[in-house]
């Protein structure tokens, strides 16, 4: 298991510096020019003030020693100081991704409670109405473009019926608490503000039933699918000899055995609800990575572009490892091979 577990953070690490790579050569080779967008139209026609940008922000220096500066600041938890807010990167991130990370882990949550019950009732009542609904709620889940999604959900509960609230986190009257954690409802809860913990929740229910949609109808899709798979074993053919309750085959025997291709699927999932809920976000004023990432984008921000790529390529390294030590831990034999 030890070894294991050092192969496994091994990689991660060379991983990681893989992508650094990798994001470093792609953010320096996209066509935009970070002193024409950061100056204007006035600045950046005078040479001089170009040429003080440029060595300002070091983008005057050789690429591999861009590079080999962007590593050592890396190293030192230095993201760089971002071109549009003349702010610490770091900074900014950890202003944004509170709202990111509250929203993206209620929709996973969301996702887990309807889409993995929905996935085990289909295989287990294959062919009936539960099994067509579930093939339905995932088509729609998987095929809905998320900002169609979310104009749709805005245009009717919010414009229409008047069920929800609009966008952003909170209403515009309504005061925040005092940052702790930056997580609204974790945030008013300390405080026992409930009135804004109810209007925190409320204003997360739209962007978060949009943001899981997808995620749920993999979710969905992949229980179903191993869920037949595990029925169809030998094991299972045995258990139901033995006499055994249909409820203690299923969850006994069949869900267990199940489980680790949705554990691959949850984990790459979540990771990708912290990451991509850029349309969302803007769709929904959610103040996020996904709205400061596409901020950055538009003004050519590369030390933000830069280290928000990294951000986003060691979280997916991070999923994949934790995945890879889960396997272990649900089969033991996939740390002995």
């Amino acid at each position: 298991m030890i070894r294991y577990v050092i192969s496994r953070l091994a990689t991660a690490v060379v991983m990681v510096l893989l992508a650094t790579l990798v994001i470093f050569l792609i953010a320096n080779t996209v066509p935009g020019d970070p002193a024409m967008a950061a100056l204007g139209d006035m600045q950046a026609s005078d040479p001089v003030q170009v040429r003080e940008f440029r060595a300002r922000w070091g983008l005057d220096l050789p690429l591999w020693e861009q590079y080999w500066l962007f590593l050592k600041r890396l190293a030192q938890g230095d993201l760089g100081i971002s071109i549009s807010s003349r702010r610490p990167v770091l900074a900014d991130i950890i202003d944004y991704a509170p709202a990111t990370l509250e929203l993206a882990t209620i929709a996973f949550l969301l996702s887990l409670a309807v889409g993995l019950p929905l996935g085990v009732v289909a295989a287990v009542k294959r062919d009936s109405w539960v099994d067509h609904l579930a093939r339905f709620v995932a088509l729609i889940g998987v095929s809905a473009p998320t900002f169609w999604l979310a104009f749709i959900m805005l245009a009717i509960f919010y414009g229409q019926l008047d069920w929800a609230p609009g966008p952003g986190r909170l209403d515009p009257i309504a005061f925040p608490p005092d940052r702790i954690t930056g997580l609204l409802l974790i945030d008013t809860a300390l405080a026992g503000d409930w009135e804004t913990f109810r209007d925190a929740a409320a204003h997360l229910v739209l962007p978060s039933i949009v943001l899981a949609a997808s995620t749920l109808g993999l979710i969905t899709r992949t229980t179903r699918a191993a869920m037949l798979e595990a029925l169809s074993q030998d094991y299972v053919r045995v258990a139901r000899a033995k006499g055994l309750l249909a409820r203690v085959v299923v969850t006994g025997h069949a869900v267990p055995n199940a489980m680790l291709p949705v554990v691959t699927l949850g984990g790459l999932a979540y990771a990708n609800l912290l990451t991509g809920a850029v349309m969302t976000e803007t769709v929904f004023g959610w103040p996020g990575l996904g709205r400061y990432t596409f901020r950055s984008a538009v003004t050519v921000d590369f030390p933000a572009i830069m280290a928000i790529t990294a951000i986003v390529a060691a979280i997916f390294v991070l999923v994949n490892l934790l995945v890879d030590l889960s396997y272990a831990l649900l089969d033991p034999r996939v740390a002995r091979a």
